[in-house]
C-alpha cells in the first residue's frame, strides 16, 4: 500500500471538521448524527436560511459553482462529503485541494448527468431499461417511436420530485405530435433520456455504504411508494423474495466497488411484473426513501455516512424492527387559498409507535418537502398503516 492510500485510510476522529456541501434536510439530518458523535460540521448552501443552518457550527452562503468559497469550506474541514448533486466538479476540485472529498468529483460527474449515467451503467453491465438520449425535438420524436410510443423523458441534468419530467403514450387518444412537444418543453428544450415505460410490481432502492478502506455494509431493500413523482411514503424492509432482495444488495454492491465509492449511494430500482430488477437511477447522498433507517437500523444513513467518509468502522445495518416514513409536503400548511395553518401534529403523535421530524423550512409550498413522519410495527405492513393513519389526522 503506498503512502497516499495509507493516509487516505487513517480513521478522521471525533473532534475532528467535516464540511458538508448543501444546507438541505439531509444536511441537517448528518449534522445532527455527526455531533452526537462528537463531530463539528461546516456547511456551504446558497440559502442563508438553510435548514442545516440551525444546527452547524458555520454556514458559507454560496452558490454551488462558487469554487472559491468552495476552497474556503475545505480549508476549515478535515473531510467533505456533500448532500446533493448539483455540486459544481469545479467546486469539488477546488475542495479537494484542501481535504478528501468523498464521494469524489469523477463519480459525480457522472451521476450528475443522466445520459452520462445511464451509459456508464450500461457500459458496466449493469441491468437498466430500454432508453434513448436525446438532444433535440427530432430525437426525441424518434426516441419515442423506436421506445414503443410509451415512454418517461427526464432531463439531462436537475430536476427531481417530477420536475424536469415528462411523459408520453399514456392517455388513450392523446396527440402523439402535442405529447412529444411536452415532453420536450417539460426538459427545458434541451438534453435528456427517453426511458421505455416498464409494467412495474414495485419500486425500491438499496442503499449501500463504503469506507476508503474498502468496507462496504448494504442496507436491506426499502419499498417507494409515490404520488405525483414525489415519494409519499416508504417502508423497510422491503416485501421481496430473499432472493430477490439479495440479487438488489449485490446490484448495490457492485455499483460501489466499481465507482471505488467512499461515502454512501442510493440505488433505485424498478422490479418488474416478470421478476427483473432494472436500475432507475443513482444518488451518491442520503436518500429520502432510508430516513426510516433512523427507526428500523442500529445505524441510521446519516451516522452510516459520517463513519464512511471518516474512514471509521461501519455500522451494522440489519433490520432491528420495521420502520416507515411518509413525507409531509408544504400543501399541509396551506389551505385551499393558500393561507397558510398549522397541521394537527398533536393528533398524529397520540397513534402508537409515531414521531415527527420537521427540518424547520419557513416557507412551505405546495409540493416542498417539510418534514415526515415515522412508525414502527411488528410487520412492514403494519409500520405503513401507523404512518398513512398519523398522516391522515394532521
Amino acid at each position: 500500500m503506498s503512502a497516499s492510500e495509507v493516509k487516505r485510510t487513517i480513521p478522521i476522529l471525533p473532534g475532528a471538521t467535516i464540511g458538508i456541501f448543501g444546507g438541505g434536510q439531509l444536511g441537517r439530518m448528518t449534522a445532527m448524527a455527526a455531533r452526537g458523535m462528537g463531530y463539528r460540521i461546516q456547511v456551504l448552501d446558497p440559502d442563508p436560511a438553510c435548514p442545516a443552518r440551525f444546527v452547524v457550527d458555520g454556514c458559507i452562503e454560496a452558490g454551488w459553482d462558487d469554487s472559491r468559497e468552495a476552497a474556503n469550506l475545505a480549508r476549515g474541514c478535515d473531510v467533505v462529503t456533500l448532500e446533493i448533486e448539483q455540486i459544481s466538479i469545479a467546486s469539488m476540485e477546488a475542495a479537494a485541494n484542501f481535504a478528501p472529498v468523498r464521494p469524489g468529483g469523477a463519480m459525480l460527474a457522472i451521476i450528475q448527468d443522466r445520459i452520462e449515467q445511464k451509459d456508464w451503467l450500461r457500459r458496466n453491465g449493469f441491468p437498466i431499461g430500454d432508453y434513448r438520449a436525446v438532444r433535440s425535438l427530432d430525437e426525441l420524436r424518434t426516441a419515442i417511436g423506436e421506445l414503443g410510443g410509451r415512454c418517461f423523458c427526464k432531463s439531462a441534468t436537475g430536476g427531481y420530485d417530477g420536475r424536469g419530467q415528462g411523459k408520453v403514450g399514456f392517455k388513450p387518444g392523446a396527440d402523439a405530435e402535442v405529447e412529444a412537444r411536452d415532453a420536450w418543453a417539460a426538459l427545458g428544450e434541451g438534453a435528456g433520456v427517453a426511458e421505455k415505460a416498464v409494467e412495474l410490481e414495485r419500486e425500491i432502492s438499496v442503499l449501500v455504504a463504503r469506507s476508503p478502506a474498502g468496507e462496504v455494509k448494504v442496507y436491506p431493500p426499502a419499498w417507494n411508494h409515490h404520488e405525483e413523482q414525489i415519494l409519499a411514503w416508504s417502508v423497510m424492509p422491503a416485501p421481496l423474495s430473499d432472493a430477490m432482495a439479495a440479487e438488489a444488495r449485490a446490484i448495490a454492491e457492485a455499483i460501489a466497488d466499481t465507482f471505488q465509492l467512499e461515502g454512501i449511494l442510493a440505488v433505485e430500482l424498478f422490479c418488474t411484473t416478470d421478476g427483473k430488477l432494472l436500475i432507475n437511477e443513482l444518488a451518491p447522498r442520503p436518500h429520502n426513501s432510508y430516513h426510516a433507517s433512523e427507526r428500523a437500523c442500529a445505524t441510521s444513513q446519516f451516522e452510516q455516512l459520517v463513519r464512511a467518509v471518516c474512514c471509521l468502522p461501519l455500522g451494522d445495518v440489519e433490520i432491528v424492527q420495521p420502520a416507515a416514513i411518509a413525507n409531509l409536503l408544504g400543501d399541509l400548511w396551506l389551505d385551499a387559498a393558500g393561507a397558510t395553518r398549522e397541521p394537527h401534529f398533536d393528533a398524529a403523535l397520540a397513534v402508537p409507535g409515531v414521531r415527527l421530524h420537521l427540518y424547520e423550512k419557513h416557507r412551505p409550498r405546495r409540493g416542498r418537502k417539510m418534514g415526515h413522519l415515522s412508525a414502527v410495527g411488528k410487520t412492514p405492513e403494519e409500520a405503513v398503516e401507523l404512518v398513512l393513519r398519523a398522516k391522515a389526522l394532521l
